[in-house]
């Protein structure tokens, strides 16, 4: 239909109303908020070798897996709740992920326990303010950058498993800290606008 926006060119996003909702009023938008921002990062160390769409056709079975993505509640889950996971054909099962995701609830904790917020932790890399990147293609848009892999060995240093350089780019695409729609895509400017 011609009177579609103009979106960037992910390879499945067209036709894909989950994906395209996705990427119309998710993907790129800044979040400050440390419990969104942890939910996210666990979310795409589950991505780690399959497609973002998985993850989001799951994304609402996660929540209800893990508790609503409660820290405090999932720092707590057990051998039970490992067994209950791996049975739970909503999510994705994987021993090492969903040990990385029980961890890692620990470690926020930890963190917020010693006064280091998530988000400031992770905006600090930026400034506090999103990158405003100007690609043109997707082709010009990178894996990785010097910046995630700063971030990556920052993560793994808190004890964060599966926030390789990739994930972790990904992750700051995904959470507004570097701003990669294309030019060309109608949510360029309107994200680039959230953070003026």
């Amino acid at each position: 239909m011609s009177g579609d926006p103009i979106r960037c060119g992910w390879r499945g996003l067209a036709g894909d109303p989950l994906y395209e909702a996705y990427h119309d009023t998710d993907w790129g938008v800044p979040e400050y908020d440390s419990r969104a921002l942890w939910e996210k990062l666990v979310l795409d160390g589950f991505q780690a070798g399959l497609s973002w769409i998985t993850i989001l056709r799951k994304r609402e079975a996660f929540r209800e897996a893990f508790a609503g993505f409660d820290p405090e509640i999932v720092a707590r889950f057990g051998e039970a709740d490992r067994a209950r996971l791996m049975a739970d054909p909503g999510i994705v099962r994987s021993n090492a992920k969903i040990d990385a995701a029980i961890a890692s609830a620990r470690i926020y904790l930890d963190m917020r326990e010693r006064g280091q917020d998530l988000s400031a932790f992770l905006w600090d890399f930026t400034g506090g303010r999103p990158i405003q990147n100007r690609w043109d293609e997707i082709s010009q848009v990178p894996a990785q950058t010097p910046l995630a892999v700063e971030v990556s060995k920052a993560l793994k240093a808190q004890g964060y498993k599966f926030v390789g350089p990739v994930i972790v780019y990904a992750f700051m695409q995904a959470v507004g800290m570097v701003n990669d729609h294309l030019t060309c895509c109608f949510r360029h400017s309107e994200v680039a606008a959230m953070s003026a």
